[in-house]
């Protein structure tokens, strides 16, 4: 046998007893043989290099040091689940899913597992990229640490397609993490305070190997690709194992509501039998093809829910009533508690929301509380033990003044919460206004952080996000913890986010109420910062998806002569305030008017691009048919359901072809 034979042969053998041991956990062979194969392979490879492979099984440990995660947009975007936390709420959402879907309906039920999102890429069955969620359009890419981690495999095997992503979460199982605390402990360092937090930092760690140290796992849950060779969820799980992936077993083929219940009352009682940490279980619709006639809102797959057990409670003390005020000049108030453990994290505020809260639980300062973590992220305060309350308790009385700058606070009609009007002297409104400017969906603006921006506005540098445009690197070195390199980096980010789109410059404006979603709608229709400034209320409400709370804001924000002089220095400093040439170069109002559907697998184009060329050319995507249906654009495995809906309601159905000539 020659030299790259036997390579190949170990790397095989090797990959196999992996797999073997971190994913089925049925090892073959002791440990002391698997490193003894894995040290022959080591010698070998390092004696020919000729024959090296990025994937082999001895480039587990790491040693690549990452110093900046670069950002990437998702092949697929990555959706968050709608949630539920009753069982009426799991009903209502059936109930919807009925009334768009024609036929049997069968349900994949699959643990929520509590770690960090990750989608991972591979081509002719090769991992080529890892990325986190981040925003869910686009990611950090973690390639290099998620490659440390032994139950992701490098190379698959079987009749993988020859390029798909997948979806999962790394997780860090409860026995190794209590390890990592006693380690911990017994070096005289703080534990970690629990999994989910700790596997999700590990990913970030500039240091591969530290990662190769760590016990993550990754747990997998779902197949993304333009063509897909299963047509369930639940034969999609079975494939990804077949092809080497880990797939816990526990997940479930479920016919009826029934079964779906008996899923959810069983893991409820037993999830702490698991080797990890779970908060509740997914529901999808099993067949993928009532899942692409489902479709998505702006945020979450309507053929999914995720149903989360009942929130861990604890009970502490209200140590004080403090207020904070936000960008918009809205008031919350929080509860500063006596520190509380819950859920694996120490509890110490939690929000009040707003006045009508507060007189509804009859809270006061001294109050013996109930906590929970609303969707086990958010602690919330629940209940009040009246019964432990001292006799010299006194009622809470809300603030009239804001807390920072001592204006008289204003409560709208119709509003819960209260305002601070002085959005021009307020210091955290003006703060917020500029930390949001530069957020990551923003400007993101390198160098500059939320800190960094409460630095400049409280030394007297900036006072609006237009000011940002104005700093020398002069003014910004002799500030506290900024040198020289850092200022030039502070002034570089700040230079290259002339070059943000219009669309994101414009959510961070931060006009309220125009969130991203919003910003996109605004910027497409109107094409300039001008035309927006310029349309009335009547015109606006127009516009898809614009209602007449959004549309009111916008004519205030521009009403504001202050707004407008902002918006004038932005586009003399060359801001995008319009929509770049290229892009308008793709968009014409041939579809305007009407609406489409699209149903099915495509040739030449995606199905997301099929439904960007619509939008590009004036057209409307709907996710389902209607008597307002214009045309429902098919491609191969049309959903029987919308084919036999548009029939009946007469709406056009054209093919791929067709539809490419009318937009010529």
């Amino acid at each position: 046998m020659n030299i790259e034979q036997q390579i190949n042969d170990l790397r095989t053998e090797l990959r196999e007893h992996n797999y073997k041991y971190y994913v089925l956990d049925q090892p073959t062979i002791s440990d002391f043989e698997f490193d003894q194969k894995l040290k022959l392979l080591h010698d070998l490879e390092r004696n020919h290099p000729e024959y090296y492979d990025p994937n082999s099984p001895t480039l587990r440990v790491g040693g690549e040091v990452t110093k900046n995660f670069e950002t990437v947009a998702h092949r697929y975007r990555m959706f968050s689940l709608d949630n539920s936390y009753s069982i009426e709420e799991l009903q209502d959402w059936e109930t919807r899913v009925k009334k768009m879907i024609d036929g049997p309906l069968e349900y994949t039920c699959e643990l929520k597992y509590d770690g960090a999102s990750i989608s991972l890429s591979y081509e002719q069955g090769k991992l080529v990229r890892a990325i986190t969620r981040g925003d869910g359009v686009q990611g950090d890419d973690v390639t290099t640490n998620v490659r440390t981690i032994k139950s992701v495999p490098l190379q698959l095997k079987g009749d993988y397609p020859e390029s798909f992503d997948i979806r999962g979460e790394i997780i860090l199982p409860l026995k190794g993490f209590l390890k990592m605390n006693e380690e911990r402990i017994e070096m005289g360092e703080d534990p970690y305070r629990n999994p989910r937090n700790t596997a999700s930092g590990s990913l970030k760690l500039q240091d591969s190997a530290e990662v190769a140290k760590r016990p993550l796992e990754c747990l997998l849950y779902s197949l993304k690709a333009d063509r897909l060779p299963v047509e369930t969820q639940y034969e999609g799980l079975q494939k990804a194992r077949e092809w080497g992936f880990k797939v816990p077993r526990e997940a479930c083929l479920a016919k009826n509501k029934e079964e779906v219940m008996d899923f959810l009352n069983y893991w409820d009682t037993h999830r702490h039998e698991l080797p990890y940490e779970i908060d509740g279980v997914v529901i999808k619709v099993n067949n993928l093809q009532q899942q692409e006639e489902l479709g998505y809102t702006a945020k979450s797959p309507r053929w999914a829910l995720a149903y989360k057990f009942k929130a861990e409670r604890a009970i502490t003390i209200l140590e004080k009533i403090t207020y904070q005020v936000g960008r918009t000049g809205a008031i919350t108030p929080v509860a500063n508690l006596e520190p509380v453990e819950l859920a694996g994290t120490i509890v110490k505020r939690a929000s009040l929301h707003n006045a009508d809260q507060i007189a509804k639980l009859d809270i006061r300062e001294g109050d013996t509380v109930y906590v929970e973590k609303g969707g086990e992220i958010i602690p919330k305060i629940v209940g009040v033990a009246v019964e432990k309350r001292t006799a010299d308790s006194v009622p809470t009385e809300y603030i009239t003044h804001c807390p920072e700058c001592q204006t008289l606070l204003v409560r709208k009609e119709g509003e819960a919460q209260h305002y601070c009007p002085n959005a021009k002297g307020c210091p955290p409104q003006i703060i917020g206004r500029i930390q949001h400017y530069i957020c990551r969906k923003a400007l993101d603006i390198e160098g500059l952080g939320g800190e960094t921006v409460a630095l400049l506005v409280n030394n007297g540098l900036i006072a609006n996000y237009a000011d940002l445009y104005d700093l020398q690197l002069e003014e910004v070195i002799p500030l506290e913890r900024m040198a020289e390199k850092s200022g030039e980096n502070l002034i570089n980010g700040i230079e290259a986010s002339k070059k943000v789109p219009f669309e994101r410059v414009l959510f961070g404006l931060g006009i309220r109420y125009v969130g991203e979603t919003v910003a996109k709608k605004l910027a497409k229709h109107y094409k300039s910062i001008e035309n927006i400034a310029q349309a009335d209320l009547s015109d606006l409400v127009m516009v898809d998806e614009i209602g007449e709370k959004i549309a009111e804001s916008v004519v205030s924000f521009f009403t504001s002569e202050e707004n407008r002089e902002v918006i004038a220095r932005l586009k003399e400093k060359g801001v995008q305030l319009e929509l770049s040439a290229e892009k308008l170069a793709n968009q014409t109002n041939k579809l305007a008017g009407n609406i489409f559907v699209v149903s099915g697998v495509f040739e030449k184009v995606s199905r997301d691009e099929l439904k960007k060329l619509i939008e590009d050319n004036g057209g409307k995507v709907s996710g389902s048919i209607s008597g307002k249906t214009n045309f429902v654009v098919a491609g191969e495995n049309m959903g029987p359901s919308k084919k036999e809906k548009a029939e009946s309601l007469g709406v056009p159905i054209i093919s791929e072809d067709d539809f490419l000539q009318m937009i010529d």
